[in-house]
């Protein structure tokens, strides 16, 4: 008999689906995505809002733990999951985007470096002896068609968004975007909204409220990480985090 008819069989390779067609592998990739710290990313007229929960351990060096990363000046990156799995990726992207500047002399369009990404999570899905990639990368940047925010999930999967939450405290995050969102709000008010929906998420699960923030202006199309003083700042204006 073959040992992919015993019962519960099919999540011991990734290469077979469940008899309900399933793939139990990327199911379980997905589920520590969804116990890691919560990232968001909001886009408007006017740029991108990259946002991402800081958790600190008390003997961590500070700075030494990252969630937002920049791919090439116009993309930036929140990861949830493990950041193994993100680096791998992101150095990939980071490729890319160099080699579409040398080879086409401008910037890599968004959507085509997310696929990319996506096409290396997607062949993790088909072949035996590997696993899936067990991270979820939100993909936020600014090229000549505007602004862009796109989820993906760890079976390769990409979509775009108008604003998009994973993790932990995504559903509260998913409910206040759909209830607050508007496409034609300024930049300021988008940080805001993020840097809200973050220490709400945060504060549900009784944790102290620290952020990261990144920017990318369609002005500049350049990524800028917040100070935590000015989030800070925007903290108190909201009231929020006290």
């Amino acid at each position: 008999m073959s040992m992919f008819a015993a019962p519960g069989a099919y999540d011991r390779a990734i290469t077979v689906f469940s008899p309900d067609g399933r793939l139990f592998q990327v199911e379980y990739a997905m589920e520590l995505v969804n116990r890691g710290a919560t990232i968001l990313g909001i886009r408007c007229s006017e740029g991108v809002v990259l946002g991402a929960e800081e958790t600190v351990d008390p003997l961590e060096e500070t700075g030494s733990s990252w969630k937002i990363f920049k791919i090439d000046d116009h993309i930036g990156v929140a990861i949830v999951g493990l950041s193994s799995d993100a680096r791998i990726l992101i150095d990939q992207a980071r490729i890319y985007a160099q080699s579409n500047r040398l080879t086409y002399d401008e910037p890599i369009d968004v959507e085509v470096a997310t696929k990319r990404v996506c096409d290396i999570k997607q062949l993790y899905t088909q072949h035996a002896g590997v696993r899936p990639f067990g991270v979820s990368i939100v993909i936020g940047g600014v090229d000549k068609t505007g602004s862009h925010v796109f989820g993906t999930h760890p079976s390769g999967t990409f979509k775009g968004y108008k604003a998009r939450a994973e993790g932990a405290g995504r559903e509260i995050v998913t409910n206040m975007l759909k209830e607050e969102y508007r496409e034609e709000m300024s930049l300021e008010d988008t940080i805001k909204l993020g840097v809200k929906c973050l220490v709400k998420a945060l504060e549900a699960r009784q944790l102290p409220p620290r952020i990261k923030i990144g920017v990318i202006p369609s002005k500049t199309k350049k990524l800028e990480m917040l100070s935590d003083d000015k989030i800070e700042g925007y903290m108190k204006e909201l009231g929020v985090g006290k």
